[in-house]
């Protein structure tokens, strides 16, 4: 039976960033090369640094604080970034971090090529040192420390084991391809008529 279906046409490509929002007079800062996919809503004290991705069905919600965000970050789909009030409860990301499909991310520090994996948990408080790993599904609860190059999972999470160099470099090649696709994207997505 022959395809039925109309032909495919050219769309422009989708170039800038999905809707960002003021709050309470505070607009997102917005890297120019950083990309921000169409579905995603970015609102109000938000900084997203050069290079950084922030893919489709994300909010990022800075309104009682700020949310800063490095560069080279990937943050993936259906991704949940928020804060709390209080001067120890903004949320600060720092370079080359990974969070993976539907996490929550709450008034929190990741530092440099941490990594939160899919559908994980970080909340208020809590800390992911220098290339530390929360596996997927983890919940680090408030106030608890991920060292440097540590992986710990579970819920609540616990420390698995200190990960090889070796291993530790596996997960930052991760932030690099978000890098290439993030780029892809913002020169080949296009909207269908």
């Amino acid at each position: 039976m022959p395809d039925e279906r109309p032909p495919l046409r050219e769309a422009a490509a989708i170039h800038g960033h999905g809707p960002l929002f003021a709050f309470a007079g505070i607009s997102p800062r917005i890297a120019p090369d950083a990309w921000i996919a169409p579905t995603a809503a970015v609102i109000g004290n938000v900084e997203i640094g050069p290079q950084t991705s922030v893919w489709f069905h994300c909010v990022l919600r800075g309104d009682t604080n700020s949310i800063r965000i490095g560069a080279r970050c990937n943050i993936q789909d259906g991704t949940i970034i928020h804060i709390n009030e209080g001067a120890d409860f903004a949320t600060w990301i720092g370079d080359d971090v990974s969070i993976g499909h539907a996490a929550i991310v709450h008034a929190c520090r990741l530092e440099n090529r941490a990594f939160v994996g899919m559908g994980a948990t970080v909340l208020d408080g809590a800390v992911i040192e220098e290339g530390g790993m929360l596996a997927a599904g983890g919940l680090l609860a408030p106030g608890k420390r991920i060292g440097r190059d540590e992986l710990w999972a579970g819920s609540p999470a616990r420390l698995m084991r200190v990960m090889s160099a070796e291993e530790r470099a596996a997960f930052d090649r991760v932030a690099r391809h978000y890098v290439n696709l993030a780029a892809r994207f913002r020169e080949g997505l296009a909207p269908l008529p």
